[in-house]
């Protein structure tokens, strides 16, 4: 007995077909997508020009052109000068009989007769230091010397600390009345902190200390209790230059041991 086995019909479509149609349909698509563009552009297009043509303005940003002949000139930083101030005229007249100046608070058993002379605040910037015969016209008083020098000390100039400064003479003090100065501090006491702190301090012309900072230690512990010691100190001797006392900045090692 024999069989027989019926095979299924091969498809009349392959690779070939399909590729053909994808190629069919892409296309298509793609003249679909450029008829699209083309009557949106057409319709936009078609729009402008009728608003155009209808005399309507469009809204643009305004332009506005400017030569450069035409820019005004650039701010000055240069500082105006301040007009010459107003020539007044002082008519000198006798003034009051009281003194000007600056009363210093003293014990009423001090007072001497001149200073009760002094003028008060009503009269105090028309009066002279030498004081009035008393006839008041209310002017300035007529000892008053409008053109005598007025001698004014030019301020000076603080030296840097690392600044060489030559002396004839350097700032003196002794050493050991410093050291008998010195405080050690409880809690470094307590503690058995020892060391060296360098203070440098500007000792004024006048053998005061004016300023003092730590330029060394070797423990923070220590440290204010060696600058209040050189600052509060006073018994130095300002240094020398040119004859005269000057400030000159100075190092001070303050050393600090237990017993």
């Amino acid at each position: 007995m024999a069989f027989t086995v019926s095979m299924p019909e091969r498809p009349n479509y392959g690779a070939i077909e399909i590729k053909n149609l994808i190629r069919k349909y892409t296309i298509r698509g793609f003249i679909y997508t450029i008829l699209i563009f083309g009557i949106t552009m057409g319709g936009y297009l078609a729009s402008v020009t009728m608003e155009d043509s209808s005399g309507k303005d469009l809204f643009l940003a305004p332009i506005q052109k400017i030569k450069l002949d035409q820019l005004p000139p650039p701010k000055s930083d240069a500082p105006v000068d301040a007009p010459p101030p107003q020539q007044v005229q002082q008519i000198v007249h006798h003034g009051p009989a009281a003194r000007a100046g600056t009363p210093v608070p003293v014990p009423d058993a001090e007072i001497t007769p001149d200073m009760q002379e002094f003028a008060a605040m009503d009269v105090m910037s028309r009066a002279s230091a030498e004081g009035g015969d008393g006839e008041d016209l209310g002017d300035f008083a007529s000892n008053i010397d409008f053109d005598a020098p007025i001698e004014v000390e030019a301020p000076v100039e603080e030296p840097d600390p690392d600044e060489f400064v030559a002396v004839e003479e350097e700032v003196d003090f002794s050493l050991d009345d410093l050291k008998s100065a010195v405080k050690y501090p409880d809690l470094a006491k307590r503690a058995g902190v020892e060391g060296t702190v360098y203070v440098k301090v500007l000792i004024g012309a006048d053998g005061i200390p004016k300023k003092a900072f730590v330029e060394m230690s070797e423990n923070e512990l220590l440290d204010k209790a060696a600058k209040d010691a050189v600052m509060n100190f006073r018994g130095y001797t300002p240094a020398i230059q040119n004859g005269k006392p000057i400030q000159l900045w100075m190092s001070i090692p303050v050393e600090f041991r237990l017993q």
